[in-house]
C-alpha cells in the first residue's frame, strides 16, 4: 500500500504545473499594495483557441507598475495599439505587463520592485479604473503568473490508510 501511495504522490509532483518551478520568493506582485485578481488565468487547450493567457490585476490609472523579479527588458513597444513591456528572467521565464507606458530601453537590467512604468486605462473587460494584464511564459508555454507570488510552497501530505494506522 505504501508503494502505491508513493507512486501516486510521485506522479502528482511530476504532473504539477510548471509555474511552481520558478524560485519562490524571487518574485513579487507588480502592483502595490497587493492587488485584487479581477480575471484569472485560463490556458486554452490549443495555442490558437480562446483563453486568458495571464491574469488581470485591479489598479488605477497612473499607478506605478513594478518589476515582478530581476531581469532584462526584452520588449518595450505597442501591440494592437496598447503599450506593452516584457522582461526576461532567469530560468527562461518572461513576464509581460500591459497596458503599461514605459521609457525603459531594450536590454535594461531591472530588479524586483523597481518601477518599470505606469499603468494606463483602457484594458478590455476591466471592471475597475485600470487593470494590469500580467502574463508569464516559459518558451512558448503560457503559465499562471500567480504561481510566482505564492508564498508557501505546496506540500503533499502522505495518505495513511485507517487499516495501516493500527498495524504498526
Amino acid at each position: 500500500m505504501r508503494l502505491i501511495v508513493s507512486i501516486v504522490l510521485g506522479w502528482l509532483v511530476l504532473l504539477a504545473p510548471q509555474c511552481f518551478a520558478a524560485p519562490v520568493g524571487g518574485f513579487d506582485w507588480p502592483l502595490q499594495p497587493r492587488p485584487a485578481v479581477v480575471r484569472a488565468f485560463d490556458k486554452p487547450e490549443r495555442d490558437w483557441l480562446p483563453g486568458h493567457r495571464g491574469v488581470d490585476l485591479g489598479g488605477s490609472p497612473g499607478q506605478q507598475v513594478l518589476a515582478a523579479g530581476d531581469g532584462t527588458v526584452a520588449f518595450a513597444g505597442t501591440v494592437a495599439g496598447k503599450p506593452v513591456l516584457s522582461i526576461d528572467h532567469a530560468g527562461g521565464l518572461r513576464t509581460t505587463y500591459e497596458p503599461v507606458k514605459s521609457s525603459l530601453p531594450l536590454g535594461r537590467r531591472v530588479i524586483r520592485g523597481m518601477q518599470i512604468g505606469v499603468l494606463q486605462s483602457g484594458h478590455d473587460r476591466c471592471p475597475v479604473g485600470a487593470c494590469l494584464h500580467w502574463g508569464l511564459r516559459r518558451g512558448h508555454d503560457y503559465l499562471d503568473p500567480l504561481g510566482l507570488v505564492r508564498r508557501a510552497p505546496i506540500r503533499l501530505q502522505p495518505l495513511v490508510s485507517e487499516s495501516l494506522r493500527g498495524s504498526g
